[in-house]
């Protein structure tokens, strides 16, 4: 007996299109293979210009370092200088680079990586080029605590730092309270911000008009962003405070980028949009504040580090490692062209350099009829 061999079925080499060679599906699975190589090409793109980018940066940082190290009224070479970083016996290259110049240059690697990442948590999460902790009133409030402390209570020192930190934290706090109604809103709470910003202005005017001239020019150093009060106790303080809060940031910024999605579609895929943004807002507070608690309030480097680090990158991503290596950047370059690149009587704190230059940055801007990616 014989069997049919396909049953009283169609073949199935001719019911297959694809056996067929149907015209709209070659055509369908041609340009899902150029969309898919171009996506490939892109992303290799993408990757090669993040790694040269990060890589210029962190040269840059080198060379700073290098030279903050080097330059100064005893200038030392760079065999000097590694010498006494490795323990080498020249007593005075040693008392000179690890007493004297490395705590100010860690100093402000710490506080340019803290003031970076906060510009760009701030203006990712509130999705505004304008909010950064220098304009919607953070270091505002913590300029006030501080010069409530040195003009007040006669503080100094470590004491002066921490009640920066509890100005800072305490607007940042009354900030969230007052621009979440139902949800948090980027523009509320920037303008709350600048409110508050006016109110803390006003405070620390107040104090210095009713203090003694030498306290007064003590507050307003303090008040510009300095890092010549550096030492190795605030540099520990600072870098402890930055090693928990790295970490908070790192975990964040998968979150953070399906929040830049949509509330709805972030909500979608199983996170809580409130609950995330409300834990950006707080490290980002925590940043700024670690920051000016340690330094003052250097001016722009966190309203500038987040645009100008998208800006190498090309793309609208995070840019969180490229922020924080601009931060580092502007922080250490600005001090080593305040300290040996203007003439002797004109030496000008940190924070004067960076506001010199931030300021131009901010006209271009706007002149320019610009903004920055956030």
């Amino acid at each position: 007996m014989n069997t049919p061999r396909n049953c009283g079925l169609p073949p199935l080499r001719s019911s297959s299109p694809h056996f067929r060679g149907d015209p709209a599906l070659s055509t369908v699975e041609i340009a899902v293979g150029t969309a898919a190589a171009q996506l490939r090409r892109s992303r290799r793109r993408r990757h090669a210009r993040r790694t040269a980018v990060l890589g210029l940066l962190t040269v840059v940082v080198v060379v700073l370092a290098t030279s903050a190290l080097m330059l100064g009224e005893f200038r030392l070479s760079v065999g000097q200088v590694v010498g006494a970083l490795v323990g080498a016996d020249d007593p005075s290259a040693h008392f000179i680079v690890v007493e004297l110049r490395l705590p100010r240059l860690l100093l402000g690697v710490l506080v340019g990586v803290a003031f970076g990442l906060a510009g760009a948590l701030f203006q990712s999460v509130l999705r505004n080029p304008l909010a950064s902790p220098d304009v919607i009133g953070i270091s505002q409030g913590a300029s006030a605590g501080a010069v409530a402390a040195l003009l007040l209570g006669g503080l100094t020192g470590v004491a002066v730092s921490g009640a920066a930190l509890l100005g800072g934290v305490l607007v940042g706090l009354l900030l969230y309270a007052v621009a979440w109604r139902g949800g948090m809103a980027g523009h509320r709470f920037v303008l709350a911000g600048i409110g508050v910003a006016y109110v803390c202005t006003a405070v620390v005017g107040y104090l210095l008009t009713r203090s003694e001239v030498q306290q007064a020019q003590a507050a307003l150093l303090w008040m510009t962003g300095s890092l010549a009060q550096a030492d190795w106790s605030t540099v520990r303080l600072l870098a402890l405070a930055l090693a928990v809060l790295v970490p908070v940031v790192a975990l964040l910024a998968r979150g953070l980028g399906l929040l830049l999605l949509g509330d709805d579609l972030a909500a979608g895929l199983g996170l809580r949009p409130e609950l995330v943004r409300a834990a950006v807002i707080v490290t980002g507070i925590a940043l700024a504040c670690a920051a000016t608690a340690a330094a003052g309030p250097v001016a722009f480097v966190a309203f500038v580090a987040a645009p100008v680090a998208r800006r190498l990158l090309g793309d609208g991503s995070l840019a969180l490692a490229a922020s924080a290596l601009v931060g580092v950047v502007m922080v250490v370059g600005a001090d080593v062209v305040a300290q040996h690149l203007l003439p002797a009587d004109l030496s000008v704190p940190a924070g004067v350099v960076t506001g010199a230059v931030g300021g131009p940055y901010l006209i271009w801007l706007m002149a320019t009829g610009g903004r920055p990616t956030t």
